[in-house]
């Protein structure tokens, strides 16, 4: 068997998903179809992780094994890209080793959550209009309570391992304000969480060592609302050199 890699990015609005669920529509079944149809075998892709309903990814990586190796990749990159939606873009197929796994190899995950500061007709898809606006500095200053802590279960519809942070920022710039999140691995729902907790904080219905405390209880129930998923996105994944 040959491993291949495949860089890609999707507009998650339509799926439910990256992970292929019965009776509802995914971009892993999406690609799994479409790469079965143009090598005329069966594949099936393993995703770096597994985001949310609506949730986009400006980068993603799966892997594929076949029988043997393809003479011309980047052939299988445009027509596989002719096979897709126009919300699925294939970027790069490459060989790696066997032991190379994309989800189980990536040693980081960096998520971004976008907000606009005013209506916008060209971003609202993609970020959400908050009001009123939450104070930026109050935020950051809750971010650093984040890297004290591993077990996020207040912030996750399941538990499971536990996850180090490595960034936790809030940005401003002219249009929007703009929440980048580092760790290792994320639990279900857990940006969209922080994020809602986040900007309670920031709103001043909560304070950083509230946080603290909603992070002790291991309660979901105690952290914030969930925010919209259409303005989440996946951005990064590290794999060692």
């Amino acid at each position: 068997m040959v491993r291949y890699f495949i860089e890609l990015a999707y507009n998650g609005s339509r799926y439910h998903g990256w992970q292929i669920q019965p009776g509802a529509s995914s971009v892993q079944e999406e690609i799994n179809r479409a790469l079965s149809t143009l090598l005329r075998q069966d594949i099936y892709v393993v995703g770096a992780g597994r985001t949310d309903t609506g949730v986009h990814a400006s980068f993603f990586v799966a892997h594929f094994d076949i029988e043997c190796e393809l003479p011309e990749p980047q052939q299988v990159v445009y027509k596989l890209n002719g096979l897709l939606d126009k919300d699925i873009a294939i970027y790069k197929i490459y060989r790696v080793p066997m032991d190379k796994h994309a989800r189980f190899s990536a040693i980081s995950r960096t998520y971004k959550y976008y907000i606009d500061k005013t209506k916008d007709p060209f971003t609202y898809p993609f970020a959400w209009k908050a009001y009123p606006l939450p104070d930026i500095q109050a935020m950051n200053e809750a971010c650093r309570v984040l890297f004290d802590y591993t077990d996020f279960t207040s912030f996750s519809k399941l538990h499971t391992n536990n996850c180090i942070i490595y960034e936790a920022q809030w940005e401003e710039t002219d249009k929007q304000l703009i929440f980048t999140v580092k760790a290792n691995r994320f639990l279900r729902n857990m940006v969209r969480a922080i994020v809602g907790t986040l900007i309670d904080v920031g709103r001043g219905k909560l304070t950083p060592e509230d946080v603290r405390k909603i992070i002790e209880s291991k309660n979901r129930c105690n952290a914030g609302t969930s925010v919209p998923a259409q303005a989440l996105f996946l951005c990064h994944i590290e794999y060692p050199e």
